[in-house]
């Protein structure tokens, strides 16, 4: 077995352990980055944010907390995607000054929406259209701020997109890129059948010592171990596996240390994140959209209680605070063993 290393570099960015929260469309906000943080995570990366929007977003508070970083969360990225070079600059510019301190361009976006609209995973098929846009943004951000960047392993399995992403791989490395995250899945493949660990592991080869972070198929601690020893890659990015599990975080950190994985936390431990989220969300969004925002993330916490299904279904009807609390005060009222959740695949959770 190899060594692993116990911390990620993101250019001049040390992190003290090579655990990443991915960007995740329509999770990743402000609250569940600290959340995050606070139980394990080295680093996180905001919700994926289409350049136009962060250039045009205006003063309402929704806007507000989709820009919004909060002193806890250092070092944080801010993910963005769009199709027109020329946006991206000016988008990045503002989330320099929201307070990101990287800058992470989606280059592997598979919803068909997306793809409609020629932004994400469709500019993995236009090496000359995505390396202009990686360049302007390399250029219009501080020298010391890292840029990066998410890809899959091409637009499909065809040798000719094989061709493309390698083309963008190195061209992004030689316009200055600090690390380059990739998911094991083509586009194509969309959220389907394994991710390729043996495509990562060849990356990895190709790469050196440049930093590359491994995506797919992480939906435990085990797991994210497994590809660090398998692959070779120097970090790992917890996508959907971190939706509802902030433990998932602790649980690497203890098996990166030589400790036993901890077991499934017991429902006072999590009645007692899913406080903790609440809070969060709550100072972010205010109290009128907290509990609306809080159910999807409900839905996810509920996979680890033993009553998985009457959980889920409870939180679904939840309106208010007072509802939510009394969810938890009648459900998690034992402290009974927690479960292991079942991997997730809701494809609509992620934008790798």
């Amino acid at each position: 077995m190899q060594t692993l290393a116990p911390s990620l570099s993101i250019g001049p960015i040390v992190l003290d352990a090579p655990i990443v929260q991915a960007a995740l469309s329509g999770y990743s906000d402000r609250a569940m980055r600290v959340l995050a943080r606070r139980h394990g995570a080295a680093y996180t990366i905001g919700e994926v944010l289409l350049d136009k929007f962060v250039v045009e977003a205006g003063a309402s508070r929704r806007n507000r907390n989709r820009l919004s970083v909060d002193p806890e969360e250092h070092p944080v990225g801010g993910q963005l995607m769009g199709a027109d070079p020329e946006q991206f600059p000016p988008a990045a510019v503002k989330l320099v000054e929201a307070g990101f301190d990287v800058i992470d361009i989606n280059f592997g976006c598979p919803v068909k929406k997306v793809l409609g609209k020629c932004r994400g995973g469709f500019l993995l098929g236009v090496p000359e259209t995505a390396l202009e846009i990686v360049r302007r943004v390399r250029d219009a951000v501080p020298a010391a701020l890292p840029v990066t960047l998410k890809m899959r392993r091409g637009i499909d399995d065809s040798a000719a997109s094989t061709d493309k992403f390698w083309q963008i791989f190195e061209g992004a490395f030689a316009a200055g890129v600090a690390a380059i995250t990739v998911h094991g899945r083509s586009v194509r493949q969309r959220y389907d059948g394994p991710s390729s660990w043996d495509f990562l592991r060849e990356v990895k080869q190709a790469a050196g010592s440049r930093t590359i972070i491994g995506s797919g198929d992480l939906f435990s601690a085990p797991a994210c171990l497994a590809m660090l020893e398998e692959t070779g890659v120097d970090g790992v990015s917890i996508a959907r596996g971190a939706i509802g599990n902030p433990w998932i975080f602790e649980g690497l950190r203890c098996l990166l240390a030589g400790q036993p994985l901890p077991a499934p936390p017991s429902l006072f431990a999590q009645a007692d994140m899913l406080r903790e989220h609440y809070g969060l969300a709550e100072e972010l969004h205010g109290e009128e959209l907290t509990c609306r925002v809080m159910r999807k993330f409900a839905i996810k916490y509920a996979r680890l209680h033993p009553d998985h299904l009457g959980v889920r279904d409870a939180f679904v009807k939840v309106k208010t605070r007072a509802d939510w609390m009394a969810v938890l005060a009648r459900l998690y009222a034992d402290d009974l063993p927690g479960r292991v959740p079942d991997d997730d695949i809701d494809e609509t959770a992620s934008c790798f």
